[in-house]
């Protein structure tokens, strides 16, 4: 059998995409002998993930350096209960090689720097952009322009969602764009809501990764018209897409080299120059010597879900974050003490930013803890080591 002939097993396993007009058998050839880069195994990647495998992409890279966590499962559907604590990328190989063993996976646990950027893309056809920062999409796209392979982009946020091809030199008939051609510059510090805080509405994901695999699946094999030129967004309130024209800054200068770029600070995740700060170990000695009150601000969900656990007698306070923001937090924040330091808590400590500011501004020494209640329970976890 020649190298280039599909098994019994392939035939039978993709029979019903190679009776597509414009698909086949060639079509499914060039789907085997692709390699495509997925960066993020998250609510984008999982769905690109998947169905990228159902298709018969042959070679799917994975880049991610996070693990799996509880709060991921909602959104994230490539990983399970049981892959809580482990390596997403290890997750993401596992469901790839349930849905499809004939797909090879290439693990990169990593986070995606300037460093590696260019070398690792430079490997692959396509790349998916499923990430969630400025930064990385910046660095995506330059790396992706330097070694002429489209771009398959993708974001979230709430209830809605986008979709983009992006390529420099274009793409058949299509006209190159690239990402900064139509986001020139990141949005100022300060302006982007916290994930944590807005909410993903997990089904966005599932919607628009899975436009998103097809735009790859349409570039593999060549049927249709791709997105370049055209950014997709998706309202799920509505259950509408909307389409707007994209096109080149001929002003833009082209990419020659790789940069870091700079990180781009969340709405409430900027730190505040008036707020004072500790780190966990110095609550947990003011918590053993009770001179600390805790101001936790999470939502009520998240106090039920991860509980904060100071040691018995601890005097912890509650003012949801959302009380704050609907400015419904004066009394509350009168309330607090102002002859004892207040230690402002939240998950990971953006939230705690603003309450802090508040809480200061009206005579509270109140004081961010650095890391919130994620560093809190890593702590507690490396002492029972």
């Amino acid at each position: 059998m020649a190298d280039d002939e599909m098994t019994t097993a392939e035939l039978a396993r993709y029979a019903r995409q190679l009776a597509l007009p414009g698909v086949g058998v060639p079509g499914q050839r060039r789907l085997r002998d692709a390699r495509v880069l997925v960066v993020g195994a998250g609510g984008l990647g999982s769905p690109v993930l998947l169905y990228l495998a159902a298709a018969g992409v042959g070679t799917l890279g994975i880049v991610d350096d996070d693990v799996v966590d509880t709060s991921n499962l909602h959104r994230q559907v490539i990983h399970g209960d049981a892959q809580v604590g482990t390596a997403k990328v290890a997750s993401a190989r596992e469901a790839v090689a349930r849905v499809n063993p004939h797909v090879r996976v290439e693990e990169h646990p990593f986070r995606l720097d300037a460093a590696r950027a260019l070398d690792l893309l430079a490997r692959y056809d396509v790349v998916v952009d499923g990430t969630d920062s400025f930064e990385a999409r910046y660095l995506v796209s330059d790396a992706a322009e330097l070694a002429g392979i489209p771009v398959v982009w993708g974001a979230i946020h709430q209830y809605s969602g986008q979709v983009a091809v992006f390529s420099a030199r274009g793409v058949g008939d299509a006209a190159g764009v690239t990402y900064r051609d139509v986001f020139p510059e990141p949005p100022p510090p300060g302006t982007v809501p916290d994930c944590a805080t807005a909410g993903v509405f997990g089904v966005v994901c599932g919607t628009v990764g899975t436009a998103m695999a097809t735009e790859v699946v349409k570039l593999l094999t060549g049927v249709g018209t791709t997105l370049l030129g055209r950014l997709a967004v998706y309202d799920a309130l509505d259950g509408e897409w909307r389409y707007l024209a994209v096109r080149a800054d001929p002003a833009r200068t082209p990419v020659t080299a790789l940069a870091e770029p700079e990180p781009v600070a969340c709405a409430v995740s900027e730190p505040s120059a008036t707020a004072d700060r500790m780190d966990v170990a110095e609550l947990g000695e003011r918590l053993a010597g009770g001179d600390v009150v805790v101001l936790d601000v999470r939502e009520d969900w998240e106090l039920a879900a991860e509980p904060f656990d100071p040691p018995a007698g601890a005097d912890v306070r509650h003012l949801p974050f959302g009380r704050v923001v609907a400015g419904d937090a004066d009394a509350a924040l009168a309330d607090l003490p102002r002859d004892a330091v207040v230690a402002v808590l939240c998950k990971a400590g953006p939230r705690a930013e603003r309450v802090t500011e508040a809480a200061r501004a009206v005579g509270v020494d109140a004081r961010v803890v650095d890391g919130g209640l994620l560093a809190w329970r890593a702590r507690s976890a490396a002492a029972t080591r």
